[in-house]
């Protein structure tokens, strides 16, 4: 599980997904589902891939200017 807070740090345009998360040490596994929550801010667009988000998450990466897929499991 992320917050929206913590994706703050990737750079605008971002190709996010959970190898990316597990590289900057905000999940512990590259293989594990990754749900994205939404408690913060998200001030850049990024394009994120992960097995889950919230509704609240999914505005607030939208309202960035960013995009939101979701794997199949």
């Amino acid at each position: 599980v992320v917050n929206v807070k913590a994706l703050g740090h990737f750079a605008p345009g971002a190709d996010v997904d959970v190898a990316s998360l597990a590289e900057a040490g905000l999940v512990r596994s590259a293989t594990e589902p990754v749900k994205v929550l939404g408690s913060g801010d998200l001030g850049v667009a990024l394009k994120l891939r992960v097995a889950a988000v919230s509704d609240s998450a999914r505005k607030k990466i939208e309202a960035a200017g960013g995009s939101v897929e979701i794997l199949a499991s």
